[in-house]
């Protein structure tokens, strides 16, 4: 399992660096590796938003295994990128790693594993890396100021998933995800892995949103059944 998350890591820089900015483009999205180690059949997600991404990897039943992302920036036919987060390694965080490229048509290869997009490349309104910016509460908004800790949500290819976690100590609160739709102001996400409560897998939940200024307004109830209206802000773009 060692292996994998740095060669996800290679897959996702080799799949953007050498490319102009249109190419690039085309390789933002969700990519999915399904394998078997240990006698467990395991599913490996890179959502690539422009600027960051995120990796996970699960069982197929929904156990969590471990998790890792970070931003990027690619240039002159090389690409550095940057964890902010490390579930298995919290030393890693903050290292800056650069390698070149290497790609083939739709399908991407690192070694003898190959990767399969999941989904389309075509964006939709939420799209992207968002970080939590605070609540509404009958009409009062309460901002988290920036700082450290964060929970960021990325989600492209009709993928998300959202982590928790502290740039500075290097520590990891919590993550989940699976998939999403988000249309007509209705986001569906559905769990496909949940560590915090793994009965949640298989769940889905449906909000109404609206983007405004940059700002992904949320509400309806959460898993408990309690309301709710988070406001999630957009990620700088590199």
């Amino acid at each position: 399992m060692k292996k994998l998350i740095p060669i996800f890591c290679c897959l996702f820089l080799f799949a953007i660096s050498g490319f102009s900015q249109s190419a690039a483009d085309s390789f933002t999205g969700a990519w999915k590796h399904e394998y078997q180690e240990g006698g467990k059949d395991l599913t490996a997600m890179l959502i690539v938003a422009e600027g960051y991404f995120s990796a996970a990897i699960y069982e197929k039943d929904g156990t969590f295994v471990r998790t890792e992302g970070g931003s990027y920036e690619a240039k002159n036919g090389l690409v550095s990128y940057t964890l902010e987060f490390n579930s298995a390694d919290p030393s890693a965080v903050g290292k800056t790693q650069q390698t070149e490229f290497r790609v083939s048509g739709d399908k991407l290869t690192v070694g003898d594993v190959q990767w399969e997009r999941v989904g389309g490349n075509d964006g939709d309104d939420l799209a992207g890396a968002w970080l939590f910016a605070g609540r509404s509460n009958n009409g009062e908004v309460s901002r988290r100021q920036p700082g450290p800790r964060k929970t960021m949500k990325i989600l492209a290819g009709g993928r998300f998933q959202w982590i928790a976690y502290n740039t500075e100590t290097g520590e990891f609160h919590g993550t989940g995800g699976g998939s999403y739709t988000a249309k007509n102001g209705k986001y569906t996400e559905k769990l496909e892995f949940f560590p915090r409560d793994p009965s949640r897998v298989g769940a889905s939940l449906t909000f109404d949103f609206e983007v405004k200024d940059k700002d992904w307004h949320h509400k309806g109830n959460n898993s408990r059944g309690e309301p709710m209206y988070e406001i999630w802000s957009m990620r700088d773009q590199q």
